[in-house]
């Protein structure tokens, strides 16, 4: 069920986090009290909640700030808007990452942006779904055309995500770690997700569709369909309120940078910096490949991203993908 335009204009009434009475709303949108009412209990399906009280009208549970061109606009440097090909924002979707590549496949240009402030099969890796509560978190893909072929990208993932850091150090954020190949943590618990999608021939132009799923706010009532352990943006400023779109903009600016860069300079300008976020190396890990699993002691990367695995034997092997269980910590 798609969210309508009357609970769209509800929204945007009502995210200040102040009351509103009824009787405004209902002026407001031209319709009567008691379809204010359903609109908003209708709201409740996408983990919108609200309070209502006798003499004051209602109140969402906590501000929401909807994300806005206009807005992710005003914190992009010049550079990045000359990047962006278009810039689209979707209030319901079933994947960011899904839209872009059918787009691609009806030749959309490289630099298409795409947020969603709630997706309906968000995508996490190996299939699995990544939690998308509504305007609570960022939901990102960028559409990228590669004159070379996918090996020239293979390291890709471990550049965003220091693209990612650059961006939440550049709020302030600190102690952020990445997990070898496309997680982002911070003590022991998952932050993001990195998701990249590629398709073309093997030794010819390819296209890239970058996906970044980071939690800003995470309601507990969607956290329990989180099958690891998880934080979020507001637990680790102590819940100092982020502005989304200043955030989108900032992270646009460093992930834009850092794509736009990579197929000339490759994995090895990112290299040391990512080796200093890592938060699994020295810890034993077991690894997942299929139905196969490995034990060792992780060791880093090696300078073309892939992982080294210390295994019992003192010899250590080179993987070029997996899943990782570390110390407590979900794969």
């Amino acid at each position: 069920m798609n969210i309508s335009d009357k609970q769209k204009q509800l929204l945007s009434l009502l995210s200040d986090g102040a009351f509103h009475s009824g009787t405004q709303l209902a002026t407001t949108l031209g319709i009567s009290r008691s379809a204010v009412w359903k609109q908003l209990n209708g709201l409740g399906q996408w983990g919108i909640h609200h309070a209502a009280v006798s003499g004051k009208g209602y109140r969402l549970d906590k501000p929401l700030e909807l994300l806005a061109v206009a807005a992710i606009n005003a914190a992009l440097n010049p550079q990045t808007g000359d990047l962006i090909s278009a810039l689209d924002i979707h209030h319901q979707i079933d994947s960011t990452n899904r839209y872009l590549v059918e787009a691609a496949q009806h030749n959309a240009p490289s630099g298409s942006v795409c947020f969603a402030e709630y997706q309906t099969a968000g995508k996490g890796r190996r299939g699995r779904q990544w939690v998308s509560p509504y305007g609570s978190n960022i939901y990102l893909s960028i559409l990228w055309r590669f004159q070379q072929g996918p090996a020239s990208i293979s390291g890709l993932s471990l550049a965003i995500g220091v693209a990612v850091i650059r961006a939440l150090r550049q709020h302030q954020i600190n102690g952020i770690g990445l997990k070898w190949p496309n997680d982002i943590y911070h003590q022991g618990k998952k932050l993001g997700g990195i998701l990249v999608e590629v398709s073309g021939e093997s030794d010819g132009p390819c296209s890239a569709v970058i996906g970044l799923g980071l939690n800003l706010f995470m309601p507990e009532t969607d956290a329990e369909n989180i099958t690891q352990a998880w934080t979020d943006l507001s637990k680790i400023t102590g819940h100092k309120q982020l502005s989304r779109n200043a955030l989108a903009g900032i992270l646009l600016n460093h992930l834009l940078s850092v794509i736009a860069e990579y197929e000339r300079g490759g994995i090895q300008a990112y290299l040391d910096e990512w080796r200093g976020y890592d938060c699994l190396n020295g810890n034993a890990a077991t690894l997942f490949i299929g139905q196969q699993q490995f034990e060792g002691i992780v060791r880093g990367i090696d300078d073309n991203g892939m992982l080294l695995l210390e295994r019992t034997d003192g010899n250590v092997q080179t993987f070029a993908s997996g899943e990782v269980s570390f110390s407590g910590l979900g794969a």
